[in-house]
């Protein structure tokens, strides 16, 4: 079944776009990331060029999110005031993402950039997911430690301006999560990710939240943010593909729903693992592509 994707100007499979749209949503509905960091290498990895790839692959992250939102909302698990904050941050990134993507673009330098960036953050993700799912089935026939108490860093601490999240249960102040909003934003349009990948650890051992809630206002802030990013570059970059974006949130919606059945019977520690494993080899291969002298030096378009 093939498609036509007049922006990526190239025919693919239908059914393949649909699958990868689904591993957005099913990560998505798991661990409350956006799944963008695995779709748009395994796109550029199919033939679509990166700037199309990361573009469209925000306008599947917001289907999927909202699907996830439903989800965890049913059950009181989003804080939507830390998640107004953060999406506030998220607004403001986009932008200042858009100027960065656009700077890149005139350069010609953007597809290189996003390689890159995609190099040095799988490998970075793969490795401590690995490490650590590894430690906990290590730690599976030992005797249970008790949790320590969960608190904000230092840092978060000696901000002004304190608030009180009465649902996340903490009193910090808003420029902690709203500085994290920010890097989520310029993360979110320049690769088109969600930054659930970076926001849901921040929220756990930074900003200090309860875990109960961590995955929910996730989707929450990722949900509006990638919408900005999705409006930023149709108007700006015009690299919105929307039939491929079409049906990659075909797939993420359905996506979503199944992982979230997933989080509730599967083992954790075996899931992190597994998805250790993938990002890493998605890291390892991109580092190789890099590398590799191209088949054409160069190439002729109109301009």
């Amino acid at each position: 079944m093939d498609v036509y994707l007049p922006v990526a100007n190239l025919a693919v499979n239908g059914l393949v776009i649909v699958l990868l749209g689904a591993v957005t949503g099913i990560l998505s509905g798991i661990f409350g990331v956006g799944g963008g960091f695995l779709t748009t290498p395994l796109m550029i990895f199919y033939g679509i060029p990166p700037t199309v790839a990361a573009a469209s692959t925000a306008t599947t992250i917001t289907g999927a999110s909202v699907s996830g939102l439903f989800a965890y909302s049913r059950r009181s698990g989003v804080d939507y005031q830390m998640g107004a904050v953060l999406v506030a941050g998220g607004i403001v990134g986009t932008l200042l993402g858009t100027g960065l993507f656009n700077l890149l673009q005139s350069i010609g330098q953007i597809d290189t950039v996003i390689n890159v960036l995609y190099v040095l953050m799988l490998g970075s993700i793969g490795s401590m997911m690995g490490r650590e799912s590894l430690q906990s089935l290590r730690a599976k026939g030992t005797a249970p430690k008790r949790a320590a108490k969960r608190r904000h860093h230092p840092l978060v601490s000696s901000l002004p301006m304190r608030w009180r999240f009465y649902r996340s249960g903490l009193y910090i102040s808003p420029f902690a999560p709203l500085i994290l909003g920010i890097v989520i934003g310029i993360l979110t349009t320049l690769m088109g990710v969600g930054g659930g990948f970076i926001l849901v650890p921040a929220m756990l051992y930074i900003l200090g939240m309860s875990a109960s809630v961590v995955v929910g206002t996730s989707l929450f802030q990722i949900l509006f943010t990638t919408m900005a990013a999705t409006m930023m570059h149709s108007l700006t970059t015009h690299a919105v593909d929307i039939v491929l974006a079409g049906l990659l949130l075909l797939g993420s919606v359905t996506g979503a729903q199944v992982g979230a059945k997933i989080a509730v019977t599967a083992k954790p520690e075996l899931l992190r693992l597994l998805l250790a494993a993938i990002v890493l080899v998605l890291a390892i291969a991109m580092a190789f592509q890099l590398g590799v002298r191209p088949r054409e030096i160069y190439s002729v378009v109109p301009l």
